[in-house]
Parts: structure tokens; sequence; C-alpha cells
């Protein structure tokens, strides 16, 4: 049986520690991606998707009043990349954006977000 006052379950996410010591956290499930995304992520995180394919989404938590830089951005992009059914491949698309630009249209199933302003990154997969 169980107890509904202890809210959701943990939220389950793979976590990378990129070159200058910031995280990223890649979702495992559609509803750990809801949550990540668009509860755990502050405004000025950057939030990636592989391009028009299935994957995880993942979130660079970028310390407040910091700006990443390209090549972290990069190597965020790269572990989004990773973590998708074209991971085997040289170069993959990779759509990023600040979280305060994803949203959750109304009824849309879990996984599923619209984005704005977003940037391609074209990155090799892999991870820290």
């Amino acid at each position: 049986m169980t107890d509904e006052r202890r809210g959701p379950p943990p939220i389950r996410t793979h976590d990378y520690v990129l070159s200058n010591g910031w995280t990223v956290r890649v979702g495992r499930t559609d509803q750990d991606n809801d949550r990540l995304s668009l509860k755990v992520a502050k405004a000025n995180d950057w939030w990636f998707h592989v391009k028009g394919r299935p994957g995880s989404h993942a979130v660079l938590q970028v310390p407040a009043g910091e700006e990443p830089s390209k090549a972290v951005l990069e190597e965020a992009a790269a572990v989004a990349a990773w973590h998708s059914k074209v991971r085997e491949a040289n170069s993959v698309a990779v759509v990023g954006t600040e979280a305060r630009y994803v949203s959750k249209p109304k009824g849309a199933k879990p996984g599923t977000v619209t984005i704005r302003k977003e940037r391609t990154f074209v990155v090799r997969p892999g991870v820290p």
C-alpha cells in the first residue's frame, strides 16, 4: 500500500560533472524528464535534447550570476546526444535553450515540451 502523503517518487537522473565543475543532469524516464525540465531546472539553467529524435532531457545547472561558455554548452550538448538513440553517430544535432524558454503544452504526454529561442549544436556524443 502506498502512502499518498509522501508525494512523487524522487527524480532519477544520470549526473555528470563537466570540465569546468558544473553539473549536467539527464532524466531517465519521461516522468523524470518532465520534472527535471519543468520543476528542477532554474530559469538560467540550459536545457538540451537531441534534435528530432528520441532521447532524454539534459539540464546544465548554471550557477547564479554565471554565463556558460560555448565550450561548456557544447560539452553539455554532447551529454544529451549520448543519452539518445543516435549515440553511435560521429556528429549529432542537439537543440539547447535556457530553461526559462521550456514549457509543456496543456494535455501533452510526459516528456513532451515546447521550446523557444533555441540554438543548435552539432557535437560528437560523449560523457565526461
